[in-house]
């Protein structure tokens, strides 16, 4: 359908689509000036919302490729990376035609419903944040989820630009205690203070990419065989001796961050091997 026959609705949902995090090339920013994270609003409080009147398809298309918005959230986890946006499209309309302000806690996604809550979780230094999807993106290879800045900014990947995460969906589909919650104490009184004490070195998260699990040790040794065929040599097969009987598990790394998770994904696709899995250890 040409856009001048389109129906108006369908005018709308694409100019905003095309008005989304997702839709340039053009480099983002951060804000003027110095932002700190006491100064940002705390993570996004999950609710029941009703659905959005806009941007949730069921199907749209954006840069020629087709997506199909999920019917719900529930069991909706994935590992991958994640990107932000900020300064240049703060003010603008969201997807469901709200307007971004990069200083709250949201967030886009291409298919979970708008809204929905997630949880992501740095899987480089373990921070984690809840945050509202109200928009759609990114509209990049190889990414999974678009973080506002202040979202980002939580958890320490503004320099970067990009990381590896965790990204879990909180809907109330799910019983309770299949929920990720944002934990909140009440404030307890001031504690004396202690005595000074060496702090403890942090503990290094290394991240791998798992690309099978097998029963019969023979099976993932062909994988592991074609990985290096392949010219992917950091493979080592991990015997999960923990499950009954064990289970193989063919695991590719460390990697060292998203550039070489983006080289290794673009390589094992040459392979024919697409649900890489990130692991930590």
């Amino acid at each position: 359908m040409h856009l001048n026959q389109a129906p108006l609705g369908l005018l709308v949902f694409i100019y905003v689509m095309l008005s989304s995090c997702g839709g340039s090339s053009v480099r983002d920013s951060a804000p003027s000036g110095s932002v700190s994270i006491p100064d940002l609003p705390g993570d996004a409080v999950p609710r029941p919302e009703p659905r959005s009147r806009y941007g949730n398809g069921p199907v749209y298309e954006v840069l020629g490729k087709r997506y199909k918005v999920m019917p719900s959230g529930s069991g909706y986890e994935e590992r991958g990376v994640a990107s932000w946006y900020g300064k240049k499209f703060h003010g603008r309309l969201t997807s469901n035609r709200e307007t971004y302000n990069m200083y709250s806690m949201t967030a886009a996604h291409k298919t979970l419903p708008l809204p929905t809550y997630v949880q992501v979780r740095n899987l480089r230094n373990n921070k984690s944040i809840v945050v509202r999807v109200n928009d759609r993106g990114p509209f990049v290879h190889n990414r999974i989820i678009d973080l506002s800045y202040a979202a980002a900014l939580k958890l320490d990947m503004v320099g970067d630009g990009t990381s590896l995460v965790e990204v879990t969906a909180i809907t109330f589909d799910d019983p309770p205690g299949d929920r990720p919650v944002r934990k909140v104490s009440p404030p307890s009184p001031p504690a004396p203070d202690p005595a000074p004490q060496k702090p403890e070195p942090q503990k290094s998260i290394e991240i791998f990419v798992q690309v099978g699990a097998f029963g019969d040790r023979a099976n993932a040794e062909r994988r592991q065989a074609a990985l290096q065929s392949g010219g992917i040599g950091s493979s080592f097969i991990f015997a999960d001796e923990a499950a009954n009987p064990p289970i193989y598990r063919v695991r590719i790394g460390p990697v060292a961050g998203v550039e070489d998770y983006d080289a290794l994904v673009d390589k094992l696709e040459t392979l024919g091997i697409s649900d890489p899995y990130l692991v930590t250890l």
